[in-house]
Parts: structure tokens; C-alpha cells; sequence
């Protein structure tokens, strides 16, 4: 039987998006630091005052999306 049918939609869509930002959130991290070779850059770049705001709205949005796809997977399609 499959665990998540007991549980509520809103609680599956949370779990699924929080490990999204937590892994996204360092994979993106990494990533830039590997291309720009410099911690101080992979800072300017994504936390400076302009472009953090770009950033948090983008890994946010994004494990949104991705809690919600993956809650209706888990709930409605897979048997």
C-alpha cells in the first residue's frame, strides 16, 4: 500500500518542496562556486543586495512546483 494516501495533500506537497530547496539550494550553490572558482564571487552573485531577492524566488518557486507535481503523483497516480 502506498504511505502517502493516508496523509493529507498540503502535508506531502510541503515535505517533497522542502527537500527540493534544501538539495537545489546547495546544488546550486556548489555549482556556482565550481564555474566562478571563487566563494567571494558565488556571494556577489547570489546574495548580493540586487540578485539574492532573484535567487530565494527562484529556488522557491521552484521546489513550490515541484511539491505540488510530486504530492499529486504520490497521492493520485501511483498505485
Amino acid at each position: 500500500m502506498n504511505k502517502f494516501k493516508a496523509l493529507p495533500f498540503y502535508r506531502i506537497a510541503f515535505k517533497f518542496a522542502a527537500i527540493f530547496l534544501v538539495f537545489f539550494s546547495i546544488f546550486k550553490i556548489v555549482l556556482k562556486i565550481i564555474q566562478t572558482g571563487s566563494f567571494s564571487q558565488m556571494t556577489t552573485d547570489y546574495f548580493g543586495p540586487e540578485t539574492f531577492t532573484k535567487f530565494l524566488m527562484q529556488i522557491v518557486l521552484g521546489s513550490i512546483i515541484y511539491g505540488l507535481f510530486m504530492a499529486g503523483y504520490y497521492k493520485f497516480i501511483k498505485k
